[in-house]
């Protein structure tokens, strides 16, 4: 991803992001392994590719969400209200 990864990620369509987010995921459990094995050069590129993974994630589900019906949209907020009352 570039410097301005929120654009970047606002232009892809649901399918890319689908298929980002996997690559992405792929990407950073072999990074993971040669990092336990040998070390990496730069450790900190980790903390940079699960941050960018969490950023394909959020707009995913903020698409998802986008397409809910009022109904479904309704049903969520009730979910919701009952998890947080069981606390």
């Amino acid at each position: 991803m570039s410097s301005n990864k929120f654009e970047e990620v606002q232009k892809y369509t649901i399918e890319e992001l689908a298929a980002e987010i996997e690559q992405t995921e792929a990407s950073y459990q072999k990074m993971r392994f040669e990092h336990a094995i040998k070390g990496l050069e730069d450790p900190m590129r980790l903390r940079e590719v699960r941050r960018d993974i969490a950023r394909l994630k959020t707009e995913y589900r903020r698409r998802e969400l986008e397409g809910l019906s009022v109904e479904d949209l309704a049903n969520r907020s009730k979910l919701r209200k009952r998890r947080s009352n069981c606390k």
